[in-house]
């Protein structure tokens, strides 16, 4: 992975905030790190005691604390052990790596105000957080304000050129207004996620649901189409943040999309899988998805509105699939994450 990330645009970050893989993946090149509620989950299950000991003492610390709020402390210092690491790339690169993200309560999805100032309360705890806010119709209304207040970005919930692009333009609308009101964004370092195995996992979903003749080699394909697109048009628009590839599922999410200056962060054991591969992969990001390829995906509907830059509006980016399973999800692991508080402060008889 080292290859690619000195002889290529390319960024490599990893997709946990479990400490033991950060640092294996920084040896491998990795210049930033991830959070979601599943991420963090993962994180807090990889060194329980010592985390629910430390729930135990929160709740000492804070009597009339929920177990929503107490976990989410645990979430926060999480993230601020994992972005201790990444402080030496966020020097070496002024803030447009080193970076480790922090996503936002899923159950304030419906409410921006509230996004932008769980983002900005993110962004204090330490200089080197980047924020996640999902790129829903409420989202993009709380990606561009957070944005203009300083707030570096990486949206998320994001599977689609449409809101990709849909959300680059937000993030681009709040460094304008910075810029014009005298504000500096020179060590901003904003990313626009892009959910590659995500939108690969309900194209195939789609395909089983209404019987449609489409070869599974193609459905492989989906989401380096999208990254694909959306990095021409964020080329030719000029938008100043960066793609980001997330939620592998194959090996061609790797391979297909070296050279362009995006950020790949794949799961550690993606990861571990193409450093032990010992590929090199030469720049393929402007070689076009073959023809055929992309004949047999437009045969299916959903792909045809991830694909095209008019395929969603934003009023609709809540009702695709992907998006609905995603934020599912998160909830989920919310209540997961409740489920641990509650196991500490009142353990079963």
């Amino acid at each position: 992975m080292r290859i690619m990330t000195e002889t290529t645009p390319t960024a490599l970050w990893n997709d946990s905030s479990t400490l033991s893989e950060l640092t294996t993946a920084i040896g491998w090149g990795a210049v930033g790190a991830t959070c979601n509620p599943v991420i963090a989950l993962a994180a807090i299950h990889s060194d329980l005691p010592r985390w629910q000991a430390r729930i135990a003492e929160i709740a000492q610390e804070r009597p009339t604390a929920t177990e929503s709020q107490i976990g989410w402390q645990v979430v926060e210092e999480v993230s601020i052990d994992a972005a201790t690491y990444l402080e030496p790339a966020f020097a070496e690169h002024n803030g447009r790596n080193g970076r480790l993200s922090m996503q936002t309560d899923p159950r304030l999805h419906r409410d921006a105000e509230a996004l932008v100032d769980q983002a900005e309360h993110f962004a204090s705890l330490a200089p080197n957080i980047i924020v996640k806010i999902p790129a829903t119709k409420v989202g993009i209304e709380a990606i561009e304000e957070a944005t203009y207040r300083g707030i570096s970005m990486n949206v998320t919930v994001s599977f689609t050129v449409p809101q990709a692009v849909a959300a680059g333009e937000a993030i681009e609308r709040g460094l304008t207004r910075r810029e014009a009101d005298g504000k500096d964004v020179s060590t901003m370092g904003p990313v626009v996620t892009i959910m590659v195995g995500r939108l690969d996992d309900w194209l195939k979903e789609v395909v089983a649901r209404d019987d449609l003749g489409v070869d599974p080699e193609h459905l492989e394909w989906g989401g380096v189409a999208a990254v694909k697109k959306a990095y021409g048009i964020f080329t030719e628009r000029g938008l100043r943040a960066r793609l980001l590839a997330a939620a592998y599922r194959n090996t061609l999410q790797w391979t297909e999309l070296v050279g362009g200056d995006i950020v790949l962060s794949p799961p550690f054991a993606w990861l571990e899988k193409f450093e032990a591969s010992g590929h090199d992969p030469r720049p393929r990001m402007d070689v076009p998805v073959a023809p055929e390829v992309l004949a047999s995906l437009s045969t299916i509907p959903d792909f045809v509105r991830a694909y095209a830059v008019d395929g969603m509006t934003p009023e609709e980016f809540d009702d695709f699939g992907a998006t609905r399973k995603t934020l599912r999800q998160f909830l989920e692991a919310d209540a997961d994450l409740d489920r641990i508080v509650r196991d500490v402060l009142i353990p079963a008889p």
